[in-house]
C-alpha cells in the first residue's frame, strides 16, 4: 500500500511559515505581531521597526532556514553514503578545514603584527579563509575518493584530515594572545546574524548549487542503501555518484561554516528525527522532509537563542545541542531502535 505524504508535508510547511514569522517577531525590540506581518507584505509607519525587520531579522530568519535545511540534507547524504547513523556533514573534515582557515587569519595574524594584522582580520577575510580551508580539504578528499574504493576508508581519511587540522589549530592557539583566542572562540560559537542582503545572496547561490546536486543524487542514494553490488546491477556508477554526493555535501557544509560558523547537532540529528516520523528510506520523501525539519528546528533554536525581549544573544551551537539532543535520545529510547 502506497503511503500518502501530502498531509505531513502540508503540516510541516504551515509550521515552517509560522516559525518563520514568529522568529521575525521576536528580539530585543518589541514589535507588534501585526506590524511584523505588515512589513512582510508592505511597509510599516515606524521606520525604525521597518529597518530592524528588513535589515536584521529577515536576513537572519532566511539564514536560519538555509543553515538548518542545508546541514540536515548534508547529514542525510553522509549517513546514506557511509551507511553509518553517526555520520554527519562534517565527517569529511570540511568544518575542520574551515576552522583552520579562520584560525590562520585570527590566531596567525599576530605573526604579521601591526596594521597588516588589523586589515587581515575583517568579516570578508574570515569568510574567504573559511571557504578556502574547506575547499582545500574538499579537494584532498575528492582526490582520495578517486583512488580509494572502500567508502569506510574515505570516512577514516576524512577524520584524519580533521585531526591534522585540529593539531595545527592547537599549535596556533598556543602561540596566540588571549584576545585572539577569544575572537576565535566566539567564531566557533556559530552565528546566524550580521549577514547583509548582498552576503546572503552569495550564500544562497552556492547553497542552491549544493541542493540541486543533492536532488540529482536521489536515485543513487536509494540504490546505495541496498549495497554497492545492487547499485552496480542498476547501472549506477559508484565512483561518479560518490563524487557528486561528497561534492554536494562539502559545498553545502563548507558554505554554511564559512558564513555562519561551525554549527553542531543539526546535521547529525535531523535525518534521524525525520526517519522516525516518516518511516521511510526513500530519499524522494526524505530529502524534502529533512529540508523542512532542519529549517523548522533551526528557526526554533534561533528564537530561543535570541532570548526574546532581552539584549542577550546565546550561542546558537549551545542551543542546538541543548534543545535537540534530549529529543533525539527520547525518540531513540521510545523506538528502541535506530531506523536506518
Amino acid at each position: 500500500m502506497k503511503t500518502n505524504y501530502t498531509y505531513p508535508f502540508l503540516i510541516l510547511t504551515v509550521i515552517l511559515l509560522f516559525c518563520f514569522v514568529l522568529n521575525i517577531s521576536l528580539g530585543s525590540v518589541s514589535i507588534p505581531f501585526s506590524e511584523v506581518l505588515g512589513s512582510l507584505f508592505g511597509s510599516v509607519d515606524n521606520e525604525t521597526w521597518q529597518v530592524i525587520i528588513t535589515k536584521v531579522r529577515l536576513p537572519k530568519a532566511i539564514t536560519a532556514i538555509m543553515v538548518g535545511s542545508g546541514l540536515g540534507i548534508s547529514g542525510l547524504l553522509m549517513q546514506t553514503l557511509f551507511r553509518n547513523p553517526l555520520a554527519g556533514p562534517f565527517v569529511l573534515g570540511i568544518s575542520s578545514g574551515a576552522s583552520l582557515g579562520v584560525a590562520i587569519v585570527i590566531l596567525g595574524s599576530g605573526l604579521f603584527g601591526g596594521l597588516f594584522a588589523t586589515v587581515l582580520i575583517s568579516k570578508w577575510s574570515i569568510v574567504i579563509a573559511a571557504s578556502l580551508g574547506s575547499f582545500l580539504v574538499l579537494l584532498a578528499v575528492l582526490a582520495v575518493s578517486s583512488r580509494v574504493r572502500d567508502t569506510m576508508a574515505i570516512l577514516i581519511i576524512g577524520l584524519m584530515f580533521g585531526s591534522i587540522t585540529a593539531a595545527i589549530v592547537s599549535v596556533l592557539s598556543y602561540f596566540s594572545s588571549a584576545e585572539q583566542l577569544q575572537q576565535y572562540i566566539f567564531w566557533g560559537f556559530g552565528s546566524l546574524s550580521n549577514l547583509s542582503w548582498e552576503e546572503l545572496l552569495i550564500f544562497f547561490c552556492i547553497y542552491s548549487v549544493g541542493i540541486v546536486l543533492s536532488i540529482f543524487s536521489v536515485k543513487g542514494l536509494n540504490a546505495l542503501l541496498l549495497g554497492d553490488n545492487y547499485a552496480k546491477s542498476l547501472g549506477l556508477s559508484l565512483k561518479s555518484s560518490r563524487f557528486v554526493i561528497i561534492f554536494a555535501t562539502s559545498l553545502i557544509a563548507g558554505t554554511i561554516t564559512a558564513f555562519a560558523g561551525p554549527i553542531a547537532f543539526i546535521g547529525l540529528a535531523i535525518p534521524h528525527l525525520t526517519r522516525q516520523i516518516f518511516k521511510t528510506t526513500n530519499h524522494k520523501i526524505l530529502l524534502p522532509a529533512v529540508f523542512l525539519f532542519g529549517a523548522i528546528v533551526m528557526l526554533i533554536c534561533d528564537s530561543i537563542a535570541q532570548v526574546p525581549t532581552s539584549d542577550y544573544m546565546l550561542p546558537i551551537n549551545a542551543i542546538t545541542a541543548l534543545v535537540g539532543a534530549p529529543v533525539v535520545i527520547w525518540l531513540l529510547v521510545r523506538q528502541r531502535k535506530m531506523m536506518f
